[in-house]
């Protein structure tokens, strides 16, 4: 959408979606839609840069056309990464050593105003002392939190590569680390609602929870109050080692995170020996509940049908269409207990949904 908003029509596009999600599932008992802000909401964004003679500006890429569009201001982006981007680029455009071969600048902030910027070159700048100097320059006049400098097998931090964003959910704060050029939830306040609404549906469920693709532990940090213990699983070895700082972080005593794909949790359930978990029994869990939030290709087979060997599951789905397919399977052992539309991109086709569901 080039970053574009359009407020007037947002109840409508959410309405649109709601009709799409309610076509294509099953059934949508005790369905709600959570509304996202109608402008500022995402805390990720990124821009190439062109250059003509002595100019420079922000671009994107119409995906219809294929032509560049110039960015003045992104109306998407939340305030503090939208308050930053022309005052950066004056910056750069009066500095030569930083201007030179830039190709694009990536933004990562976080609801408090934390900042990370990282700079992207089409040339060397590792042992460049003078875009070295400048960066800090820049960092220091303009009050950037974090900037990084990356250019081909080149990555230079000026002092640190994550945020710390803060998602305030229930009336608790729950903090998470949040790399550079790793997967976070782009729009913080869809994070929050998304939060609440799996923290709802599991709070009576008791037992364990089994959780696959864990990321940097977003949910399960979220929910570990609600089980005996929890023990999840991601196959990033980033997000593994940011999920561990999380768990500290957030003083979470129940929850063990392991490298682990999600078709290796099947094999591992069934007996094969992983050295990765020689210091976890798994036959001391009771697992009630099992939680998923797979890519947009949804579940493998194996996954699908393992899923329904527990009492209840928690689904978390960024593309409708598989999460449709997967519940034909689901839905022959399980009844759809709650279902919730997260409108996590505005303005575009993506739905992003939920759903809970519990043994017949």
């Amino acid at each position: 959408m080039l970053c574009q908003v359009f407020p007037e029509n947002y109840a409508q596009q959410l309405q649109e979606k709601t009709a799409r999600l309610t076509e294509l599932l099953p059934s949508v008992p005790n369905f709600e839609a959570f509304e996202s802000p109608k402008s500022h909401f995402r805390a990720r964004a990124e821009f190439r840069i062109w250059h003509e003679e002595d100019d420079s500006f922000y671009i994107m890429f119409d995906q219809e056309t294929k032509q560049k569009v110039k960015i003045d201001a992104c109306p998407m982006a939340i305030q503090p990464i939208a308050d930053l981007m022309q005052p950066l680029m004056a910056e750069i455009k009066s500095t030569p050593v930083l201007r030179s071969k830039l190709f694009q600048i990536d933004f990562l902030a976080t609801l408090s105003g934390e900042m990370l910027v990282t700079l992207i070159y089409r040339r060397p700048i590792e042992g460049d002392d003078a875009w070295l100097s400048a960066a800090n320059a820049l960092k220091e006049k303009l009050s950037i939190t974090h900037i990084i400098g990356r250019a081909r097998k080149q990555k230079i931090v000026l002092d640190q590569d994550f945020v710390t964003e803060t998602l305030n959910v229930d009336g608790k704060p729950f903090r998470y680390q949040q790399i550079e050029n790793s997967f976070t939830q782009p729009n913080p306040f869809m994070a929050q609602s998304m939060l609440h609404w799996a923290r709802k549906q599991t709070q009576n469920c008791g037992g364990d929870l089994i959780e696959l693709y864990c990321g940097n532990g977003n949910f399960s940090i979220a929910l570990a109050e609600n089980f005996n213990r929890v023990l999840a699983t991601e196959i990033s070895k980033t997000s593994v080692a940011s999920a561990q700082v999380n768990i500290a972080d957030n003083q979470i005593d129940n929850l063990v995170i392991v490298k682990l794909a999600a078709e290796e949790v099947t094999e591992a359930l069934n007996g094969r020996e992983f050295f990765r978990l020689k210091d976890v029994d798994l036959s001391s869990y009771d697992f009630s509940t099992i939680f998923v939030d797979p890519p947009r290709s949804g579940l493998d087979d194996l996954t699908r049908q393992m899923v329904t060997e527990y009492d209840n599951i928690l689904y978390i789905s960024c593309n409708p269409e598989t999460l449709a397919r997967d519940l034909e399977v689901i839905c022959q052992s399980h009844e759809l207990v709650s279902t919730a539309l997260f409108d996590q991109f505005p303005y575009s086709h993506h739905i992003e949904s939920g759903v809970f569901l519990k043994r017949r």
